[in-house]
């Protein structure tokens, strides 16, 4: 039944202990005002998206849309370099003073795009918020650990967590860990109690320290942002005027905007549509290396999907490598487990099924499913290809007498559906944005986060919430890796999902677009984007 690989473990972006900023390069340092003006001159440009950001408060969504708009208007303490490497931003430094407290300096010049002054309340009141549980936040579990953040004075702040916790620092990177300005969060509740949605305020003011600010949005249609021509970087304004993000369900519309120059970036692109967008003269494929995981996910709640033979016996049915060389043009990995290689804690050693069909009908009829059973296969349509994946799949899984109803839905009715657990089988995507393997095992499969924070398999293993409690807590870090490989070989013998592939990203784009790049997690870097001539 089980295949094991041989032992590998990567480290792409190991927690750090102390983050400090670095002098500036001596010739950056003779860089004018008026030269970074002229640097910071260019044309607005267009973005085609699948779908509608679900919202713009970095505290109220965790879906692709919407971390790609937030990544103009916010910063966070610390950032993810190209390099996968965290850096300073609005803290100048994040160190571990003790095992459970760190301390951040914070930057002194720095004002929100509404003239509000960035400081440590500021600071403190967004971490208290992204963790109120009135609030209700999908990314509260990213922060959970933190008990109390003490402000020491007006620049520095304590973050006090319940024991160590070593991925602190690639927590406070990802996009929930964007500073809100506090007047916002202080208008939010107050909305709250008028009886308005938590985050509906900042959600439609989503007021920031970002290179870009809020210029527009017409729901379902589009999203702009204009340069911040007071971010606190004077030296690194952005290079575009401003940018527009359009909602462009369809594939075959965005690539036509593309090609006629009515858009400069399109996201995502479909394998099979390489060829069409690089055989024009003016358009190209951007291939990046990603954290995503695509899979196939049971409600381990809803019969049969209860038996983990049932959960196995598909996993043997489905061949990856088909999928990936008759689907994907061969542009994927296939799976051995939840983390992709660019994640810290990946490893080779994992329990991978191999793909057997006749082993495969036999673990059915022993759960009792001898002639199979019907099920509901729920997708999410905005995307191309995985509606013909969720196809290729219910032609596989027939071979083995399942009998599959392809279910496709738009993206806030999948999100709603998966996070309320109404649905048989799905396929999913999960991004390890923090490119730690505690963010792409702890959302997905510990059992605090059933639904939207991540679990939408609703899977509880008491094993597997320890180990994964275990490895936050651990500050060895090969002890901490020796961890998250135990807990992938549990999920491997539970099998809540069968690992299909990890996507390469592939972002169209004019030929006449620099700068544009992606972090593994697919979200978009977009301070030094711009149209050249």
């Amino acid at each position: 039944m089980f295949k094991k690989n041989a032992l590998w473990l990567a480290v792409a972006a190991s927690a750090m202990l102390v983050v400090t900023a670095c002098s500036n390069d001596p010739e950056q340092a003779e860089n004018t005002s008026d030269e970074a003006e002229n640097s910071a001159s260019g044309a607005e440009l267009t973005i085609d998206l699948s779908s509608d950001p679900v919202s713009l408060d970095p505290h109220g969504a965790n879906d692709g849309n919407s971390l790609y708009v937030m990544g103009t208007l916010y910063n966070k303490l610390v950032e993810f370099d190209e390099n996968n490497e965290i850096q300073p931003s609005l803290a100048t430094s994040l160190e571990q003073i003790e095992d459970d407290v760190w301390e951040a300096r914070l930057r002194e010049d720095v004002t929100f795009h509404d003239g509000s002054a960035f400081n440590a309340e500021v600071v403190k009141a967004n971490l208290d918020r992204v963790r109120d549980p009135d609030l209700g936040s999908p990314v509260a579990f990213l922060f959970d650990k933190i008990t109390d953040v003490e402000v020491i004075d007006e620049y520095t702040v304590h973050i006090h967590t319940d024991g160590p916790f070593s991925p602190l620092p690639s927590h406070l990177a990802h996009p929930a860990g964007g500073m809100i300005s506090k007047e916002a969060i202080d208008a939010d509740y107050e909305a709250i109690e008028n009886g308005e949605p938590a985050s509906s305020y900042v959600d439609a003011h989503p007021i920031g320290t970002g290179f870009f600010e809020l210029d527009s949005r017409t729901s379902g249609e589009s999203v702009s942002v204009t340069r911040n021509e007071d971010y606190w970087d004077k030296d690194n304004l952005a290079k575009a005027s401003g940018i527009t993000f359009k909602t462009v369900p369809e594939e075959a519309t965005r690539i036509a905007e593309l090609q006629g120059d009515v858009a400069d970036i399109i996201y995502p692109v479909n394998p099979s549509s390489i060829s069409e967008i690089e055989s024009a003269e003016n358009t190209t494929v951007k291939q990046s290396p990603s954290s995503n995981l695509t899979y196939l996910g049971f409600n381990t709640e809803v019969e049969p999907f209860t038996d983990k033979r049932v959960r196995q016996a598909i996993n043997m049915a489905i061949d990856k490598d088909s999928i990936i060389n008759g689907l994907l043009d061969g542009v994927a990995e296939p799976a051995i487990g939840p983390l992709a290689p660019t994640v810290t804690g990946y490893s080779q050693n994992i329990d991978t099924f191999e793909y057997d069909q006749e082993e495969a009908r036999q673990l059915l009829a022993e759960a009792g499913y001898e002639d199979g059973f019907d099920a509901t296969l729920t997708v999410n349509s905005s995307t191309a290809s995985l509606v013909d994946l969720a196809t290729y799949l219910q032609a596989q899984l027939e071979e083995i007498g399942i009998r599959v109803s392809v279910n496709p839905v738009e993206s806030a009715t999948y999100l709603e559906m998966t996070g309320d657990g109404e649905t048989e089988m799905f396929i999913g995507t999960w991004g390890t944005v923090t490119v730690d393997a505690d963010y792409g095992l702890y959302p997905m499969f510990h059992s605090s986060n059933f639904g939207a924070p991540g679990n939408r398999t609703f899977f509880a293993n008491e094993q597997l919430d320890d180990l994964l409690e275990q490895a936050r807590k651990e500050t060895d870090e090969q002890k901490r890796l020796a961890l998250y490989e135990e807990a992938q070989n549990v999920l491997a013998e539970e099998a809540p999902v069968v690992n299909l592939y990890h996507s390469v990203l592939l972002a169209g784009m004019g030929n006449d677009i620099e700068g544009f790049w992606q972090y593994p997690a697919s979200i978009f870097y977009l301070r030094d984007t711009e149209k050249v001539e």
